[in-house]
């Protein structure tokens, strides 16, 4: 079983969350007013990776938790944790 992060990391993962959102919200407006294609890319860009690093730093998190447990490696589910990080690519 892949454990939840820890609190401290599930606000630094909401906080990237939130940022993206703020971000993807200047998107539409940027749509909205009719600002320049190759601009709106670009913002659209960073908000992608944004909510890929909020992502990878949740997997990441609780792969570290699953590691730290009684049994470490040897109780990972290799195959749900290559499944998670898959869907992020």
């Amino acid at each position: 079983m892949i454990q939840p992060p820890p609190a401290d990391e599930v606000r630094s993962a909401a906080n990237r969350l939130k940022r993206a959102r703020g971000q993807l919200a200047g998107v539409v407006r940027m749509l909205e007013e009719g600002r320049d294609c190759g601009e709106v890319i670009a913002q659209l860009a960073a908000v992608n990776r944004a909510l890929d690093r909020a992502g990878f730093a949740i997997v990441a998190s609780g792969l570290k938790e699953c590691l730290s447990q009684e049994g470490g490696a040897d109780s990972l589910d290799t195959q749900k944790m290559e499944k998670l990080f898959l869907s992020l690519a």
